[in-house]
């Protein structure tokens, strides 16, 4: 209806309104502005969360692969007394073999990339 009322005085509707373009634009401006910031700020939030969480993480499974490596090395190889002419035990002895092998050429790098990680991390943090 107050486009047709417009149409019929050919005035702009905001004049039949009483109100002026500028003054809306400006207070558009000011909202859309302020919703920008809370996003922002928002996505900080979340990305400080994430970093943080991920140093955790990392700390976590650098510490538990030193721990395995300590562990494993203390224990020595128990894979040597077991008796192999029981299959069963044979199995376990290969398996248990070959995770440690494959475990105690892989744990120093692993060792040295996570922890290269940390160190990279802490140095780009935020202050």
């Amino acid at each position: 209806m107050l486009i047709t009322i417009s149409e019929f005085f050919e005035t702009p509707v905001s004049e039949i309104l009483g109100e002026s373009i500028e003054e809306k634009e400006t207070n558009d401006l000011k909202v859309i502005s302020e919703k920008l910031e809370v996003i922002n700020e928002q996505l900080s939030t979340n990305q400080k969360q994430k970093r943080k969480r991920t140093i955790t993480y990392l700390i976590i499974a650098d510490i538990c692969i030193i721990i395995l490596f300590v562990s494993l090395a203390l224990l020595g190889s128990i894979y040597l007394s077991f008796d192999y002419n029981n299959p069963e035990w044979s199995v376990i002895g290969t398996l248990w073999h070959s995770f440690e092998w494959i475990f105690f050429r892989t744990a120093p790098l692993l060792i040295i990339i996570i922890t290269s990680i940390l160190v990279i991390l802490f140095i780009k943090r935020e202050k």
